[in-house]
């Protein structure tokens, strides 16, 4: 489901391009992070992302984008920080393969 806090990555490769450095999560698993990513992103798997919430704390009031491989793992994690009280996290569309496309 596309909703208006979802990113897609024609914006985000042009914000980059601007030198803007949103705050990225990859929640795909570490080898799949070492494979291919997003330069500066940071790799929390989905299963870890619970443990790891206390880590964000400070991002909770800022744009958090969370990606995966094609936007359902991704899609879950913007759910369950959105439960957690992070106001402004947006779905990368497609993912690091639509990114890599």
């Amino acid at each position: 489901m596309i909703t208006s806090s979802d990113i897609t990555v024609e914006e985000l490769k042009e914000r980059l391009a601007k030198g803007e450095t949103p705050v990225i999560i990859d929640v795909r698993e570490d080898w799949e992070h070492q494979e291919t990513n997003i330069a500066g992103a940071k790799n929390i798997p989905l299963g870890a992302l619970p443990q790891q919430l206390e880590d964000l704390e400070e991002l909770k009031d800022q744009e958090v984008i969370v990606h995966c491989k094609s936007g359902a793992r991704s899609s879950t994690a913007k759910a369950f920080m959105k439960q957690q009280g992070f106001n402004n996290v947006r779905n990368l569309l497609g993912g690091i393969t639509a990114y890599n496309g």
